[in-house]
């Protein structure tokens, strides 16, 4: 299992007229998570994409157990469950400040060819970066 996490300061254009995070942000912060844990690999999404390859979003659930408000300090955990293969699973568990649990997601991701728009494996290079996380 990978895990990597990562911290965004809620700003003020992100939250509603409460003053709440608005709820079509969430998947925007799982963004930023994924980005960041694969350059935590070592591996950059841009680097993947300027090779040709993407990973468009196939599927996406969202679950909000609490309000984040404008100015919180987000923590996302990012949480890759198993070895990618042509598919990667990635789960996200956002905390405030205070630890308190606000929001979880997961959503699915393919490896695709950027120029046919056809899957692809995973790239060698992110192969490599991963697979230690996961030798049992």
């Amino acid at each position: 299992m990978y895990t990597h996490e990562t911290q965004v300061r809620v700003r003020y254009a992100e939250t509603d007229k409460m003053g709440f995070v608005y709820y079509g942000n969430y998947p925007a912060y799982y963004e930023v998570a994924r980005v960041e844990g694969f350059r935590a690999l070592g591996f950059p999404y841009k680097e993947m994409e300027d090779s040709g390859v993407g990973m468009p979003v196939l599927d996406m659930t969202v679950k909000y157990h609490g309000p984040a408000k404008y100015d919180d300090l987000l923590t996302i955990k990012l949480i890759i469950p198993e070895m990618p293969r042509a598919r990667m699973r990635f789960l996200y568990e956002i905390r405030n400040e205070e630890g308190k649990l606000v929001n979880t997601g997961e959503t699915i991701l393919a490896f695709m060819n950027m120029e046919t728009g056809r899957p692809v494996k995973m790239p060698e290079r992110m192969e490599k970066s991963i697979s230690p996380f996961f030798k049992k």
